[in-house]
């Protein structure tokens, strides 16, 4: 979207503060302070702002202040304009202390008062929970303990998490139990950040506003759905979260879980933040959990090896720093998943994410039905390739539609050509690190691209049979694809037996 049009379309956030917890770690470097400038600089933060930032290390708000200046010389996604970071800047504050010391809280409700008061907020806050996931209740509790979360006289308070939102179904369920006993749903912001990307948001765009697509949507006319997530890199500084973690929890639970819930859902009422996430909540209702023979027959897990990536030599997983030299965690995972209602009965859905692959690329296909061939008989035409519709989600952000036309000449000769078009079409694109649309909207209270409690069991209950079977059936092959390849063997034929092929776009 072009930079002058972004403010246009949306207003303005509301005075407020945003807390980020545990703002010392790269996300809050690499990501939300420069999302932040991002928005200021496109004129939808307001005036009346400030951010806070709490971690343990003791510091002054002008260290802090100098630390952040440094940061987004290196991050920021645009040049930077100092007149713009210097009032951002101003705005920086900074409180210290461990996230359990009672003490630390009643330091920050003085300091977010004395904050508010400095820059007219009226007492809005946004907390930003940067911070491995144990600490979510631990802090939310904490607030409470000093009356941050509690609503009056007309101030706002709203809570950011960020994934994983619990590690099984049962985990997911306390949670939601412990910040349900403290906040509202609707003050509880379930972050994901491949939600905020553009040709995400585009999804139901391109769905519900185009005659063309939706009439076909369905079982009668599609043959399947494909969405991959493809990761070249490994699981690098990160070696201590990923192996608890694995790829099903990493990726597919929630991101491609979510892709695959926009792609099947059935138009909502409105664009209205529950609305959209009622429908999404059925898709992922529709989809029934596995039983451990179907785990067995429908999953395929995977783990790379040594191999070799754009010319360079990549370790195996289990060679990585702080990754066990024994670890059976899966780097890969492909499914066939079957959403059982009336537009999708007999539509399978295939999913599959993995790092150590042989390019980086998220994207959706369509496939459509095949055409009869009667009326090409004589033509020397024996096969005729399906149309397929892509959406590309990343590195590059567009859609494709592949259709059939006829070579020039006077034999009858098929070829595949491309109906495109790419985000780049719409002129000078506006960089972004992805954030910027989640805590806009975060800060205007919609919900729409945010996980609700019911979503997050939803998927859980999808995922976690597939887990048990997992844990209970170690992997015997692993490692069992080499850097740099597509996967597994194990995954084609998945495909395999039903006809079908992965597509790996050219």
């Amino acid at each position: 979207m072009p930079e002058t049009a972004i403010s246009e379309l949306l207003r303005p956030a509301s005075p407020c503060t945003v807390v980020i917890f545990g703002a010392a770690g790269d996300l809050t470097k690499r990501k939300l302070i420069p999302a932040l400038y991002n928005l200021k600089s496109n004129g939808l933060l307001p005036r009346e702002f400030a951010v806070v930032g709490v971690t343990r290390k003791p510091k002054s708000h002008e260290q802090f202040r100098e630390e952040m200046s440094q940061d987004i010389h290196d991050f920021a996604t645009v040049r930077v304009d100092e007149r713009l970071w210097k009032e951002l800047r101003d705005a920086l504050y900074y409180q210290s202390g461990e996230f359990t010391d009672p003490e630390v809280y009643a330091q920050l409700a003085t300091l977010l008062n004395e904050v508010a008061a400095t820059h007219r907020t009226g007492g809005n806050i946004l907390f930003y929970l940067a911070v491995p996931p144990n600490l979510f209740g631990e802090i939310v509790r904490r607030l409470a303990d000093v009356g941050l979360v509690r609503e009056e006289h007309g101030a706002w308070r709203r809570v950011i998490i960020e994934k994983p939102f619990g590690h099984d179904l049962e985990s997911a369920h306390a949670l939601n139990v412990e910040l349900a006993a403290i906040l509202r749903e609707e003050q509880i912001y379930r972050i994901d950040h491949y939600l905020g990307k553009e040709t995400v948001q585009n999804i139901m765009v391109f769905r519900f506003a185009n005659g063309l697509y939706e009439p076909i949507w369905n079982r009668r006319y599609i043959d399947h759905v494909q969405i991959k997530v493809a990761e070249t890199v490994g699981a690098e500084d990160r070696g201590n979260y990923y192996d608890k973690a694995g790829v099903l929890r990493d990726m597919i639970q929630n991101h491609m879980f979510q892709l695959m819930a926009l792609v099947a859902m059935e138009p909502p009422s409105s664009f209205a933040a529950d609305a959209v996430r009622d429908e999404k909540v059925k898709v992922l209702k529709s989809i029934r959990p596995m039983l451990p023979e179907q785990v067995l027959r429908d999953t395929v897990r995977g783990q790379y090896g040594p191999g070799e990536i754009n010319g360079e030599q990549a370790p195996s997983y289990r060679s990585e720093p702080k990754v066990s030299p024994t670890s059976n965690t899966e780097t890969y995972a492909a499914m066939k998943l079957q959403v059982e209602n009336w537009r999708w009965a007999g539509v399978p859905f295939y999913l599959r994410s993995g790092k150590r692959l042989a390019r980086r690329d998220t994207e959706i296909m369509i496939q459509f039905r095949r055409p009869p061939l009667l009326l090409f008989e004589g033509e020397d035409i024996d096969h005729i390739d399906p149309n397929r519709l892509l959406i590309h989600i990343q590195p590059d952000e567009g859609i494709e539609f592949l259709v059939k036309a006829k070579q020039p000449g006077p034999v009858v000769r098929l070829t595949t050509v491309k109906l495109a078009f790419n985000y780049r079409d719409f002129g000078g694109a506006s960089a972004a690190t992805g954030y910027e649309r989640l805590l806009h909207d975060s800060m205007i209270g919609d919900g729409t691209l945010f996980h609700r409690a019911d979503m997050v069991e939803a998927a859980w209950k999808i995922a976690t049979p597939m887990l048990d079977v997992w844990q209970t059936i170690p992997p015997r092959d692993f490692p069992n694809y080499p850097a740099g390849s597509n996967g597994p063997a194990t995954a084609d034929a998945l495909m395999q037996r039903d006809g079908r092929a992965w597509w790996n776009h050219a």
